[in-house]
């Protein structure tokens, strides 16, 4: 809890002298009289962690009854909220270090039902102070002196049996330092990484960045000037302009003040008449959803964490008409999730700056493009899933045959009825992508400049050929770096390139790698750092980033994948 400046150190106030000597005889009288004030100007703050800022760091709390909030507190972020029971009056105490034969100041700041503030080991009188209650902060003070043994005394504040819960905060064991000097208090927090804008309609924009450590807040700035806070690591700017280009900043605060803004991002609020428009970072992650259960975790929408920019649904269904798709939610295997809930958690994401789009294919899909009635009706199908549930686009993951004459065909037609907003990604296999005359491969160069990003899957896979007609194993960061290569080097955009993984040993065959070896290999391929026996002539800072399957077997180990890989992602430069 931050202390007003100066507070730590109390100053008397000294009125003008004749003489040097009357002062010094003055103040040797106060000495001998007893009226030197209590607190000293070396005097300091000898309670740690005393306004809650660091949880219930330093403070043991009897039957688990303390918990730290953050409304009402006093000060800062963070005040101590305590519960008595019928046996219980909720006691939160500190043993705190002193200086024997020395007064101190106790202080503390309570709310609530009755609260008491007291001291015991002090080797000379215990002291307690209390309130009766009170619906507004209300100081409670007493001293104490220590006995000519102690060096460490208890500090203790506590309620009533059976009565309402109280709140405690801010508080001050004033005097002699004890040792260890006085807890340092916090300092200006550094400037947010990783801003990004995410959703735009007519009137709004929403943005995103890095959490930043020590920050309790964050300002955010359009056109240099202060439009909104937040307490996380996101905020929607409204009350914009259709069809407007703004500048967006963002800084993190705390109570020792405002760090410097971040690096401006632009972004355009949509034109009149027109939806959300969900742009893709320039670092991403993919995930893919499952729309069934083969024993990962299940889940809603709602449950795949921020660490995903993409979220590929999986898979959409073939119908009885050749190339055309449909999409059919898996409700009894998702535990009962209804269509309704999929509709709104679609939206829920793009408002929060997310793409949902739309797989295609899978081990089992069927999908087939082979002439121009099956590419006409691929891109119309598609596009009818996108008007009827909001998807931003598509994922081609044909994983049993493509046409890239016929494919392109659908493509481009796609694009021509949805628009520069949509979302083009592929997830071929490694033997897809070893050379630019395959069917992929070709299709990836054909709609280059409508693609988003081509996240190959490195694993049940075996041995490949990098870029430099080495072969490599699977399972290393060689194979993931060389293979990518071949991409960046054939005609790909680094920012058209991703690095697709299991989440965890269960989500694939084989070619599971730890999260550490994922941003190892992005650490290479971006910035010529972390790199095994391959490493590329040269760097490629736009790299897209990394894909997943799944979401599901990411949660199913706990989300390490997602934890680790996706804030590694957004630091790339």
């Amino acid at each position: 809890m931050e202390r007003s400046a100066g507070s730590s150190r109390r100053r008397r106030r000294s009125r003008p002298v004749l003489g040097g000597t009357m002062a010094v005889v003055a103040a040797a009288a106060l000495t001998v009289t007893g009226l030197v004030s209590t607190a000293q100007a070396a005097d300091v703050n000898n309670a740690r962690n005393a306004g809650f800022e660091s949880g219930l760091a330093n403070w043991t709390c009897a039957g688990n009854s303390g918990a730290i909030v953050s409304s009402p507190v006093h000060g800062g972020t963070s005040a101590l909220k305590a519960t008595p029971a019928g046996q219980d009056n909720a006691k939160c105490s500190q043993a705190v270090k002193v200086k024997p034969n020395s007064t101190y100041a106790l202080s503390s700041w309570v709310q609530g039902g009755y609260a008491y503030l007291g001291v015991s080991g002090t080797g000379t009188t215990d002291v307690s102070t209390w309130s009766p209650g009170s619906a507004t902060w209300t100081k409670l003070s007493t001293s104490f002196k220590t006995g000519a043994n102690t060096t460490s005394v208890t500090v203790y504040t506590h309620g009533w049996y059976g009565q309402a819960a109280y709140l405690a905060d801010d508080f001050e064991v004033t005097g002699p330092d004890g040792g260890g000097g006085e807890e340092p208090g916090p300092v200006v927090p550094a400037t947010p990484g990783g801003l990004a804008a995410g959703a735009t309609t007519t009137s709004s924009v929403s943005l995103s960045w890095n959490a930043v450590s020590g920050a309790t807040g964050y300002t955010v700035y359009r056109d240099g000037t202060k439009a909104t806070t937040s307490t996380g690591t996101s905020a929607t700017v409204s009350g914009l302009t259709a069809d407007t280009a703004y500048q967006f900043s963002v800084s993190a605060t705390n109570a020792a003040g405002e760090s410097v803004k971040s690096a401006a991002v632009s972004a355009r609020t949509a034109k009149n008449g027109t939806g959300p428009v969900t742009t893709v970072p320039k670092h991403a992650v993919t995930g893919y959803w499952q729309n069934f259960n083969n024993g990962a975790a299940v889940q809603k929408l709602s449950d795949v964490p921020a660490d995903y920019d993409i979220i590929a649904v999986s898979f959409a269904d073939a119908t009885a008409t050749q190339g055309a798709v449909t999409f059919n939610l898996d409700t009894a295997g998702l535990n009962g999730y209804t269509d309704a809930q999929f509709r709104s958690d679609i939206k829920a994401k793009q408002a929060a700056g997310k793409n949902v789009i739309i797989s295609i294919g899978g081990e089992l899909g069927t999908v087939r493009v082979d002439s121009d009635a099956s590419a006409t009706a691929f891109s119309n199908s598609v596009y009818a899933l996108m008007q009827d549930y909001g998807f931003n686009g598509v994922d081609i993951d044909l994983e049993n045959g493509l046409n890239s004459t016929y494919m392109t065909k659908a493509l481009r037609q796609l694009s021509a009825k949805a628009g520069s907003g949509l979302v083009i990604t592929m997830a071929p296999q490694t033997i897809d992508m070893q050379s630019t005359s395959g069917e992929y491969f070709k299709t990836a160069l054909n709609v280059k400049d409508i693609l988003t990003v081509v996240n190959m899957q490195y694993y049940n896979s075996g041995s490949m050929l990098g870029c430099d007609g080495k072969v490599y194993s699977q399972g290393s960061v060689d194979f993931l770096t060389a293979l990518a290569c071949i991409q960046l080097e054939g005609g790909l955009d680094p920012s058209q390139v991703g690095i697709g993984v299991p989440a965890s040993t269960r989500g694939a065959g084989s070619g599971y790698v730890s999260p550490s070896i994922v941003n190892a290999a992005l650490d290479c391929l971006a910035k010529g750092t972390n790199c095994g026996s391959f490493k590329p002539s040269k760097t490629y800072p736009s790299l897209r980033g990394a894909m997943t399957w799944s979401t599901n077997w990411d949660a199913t180990a706990g989300f390490a994948w997602s934890k680790a890989v996706g804030p590694h992602v957004r630091s790339l430069p």
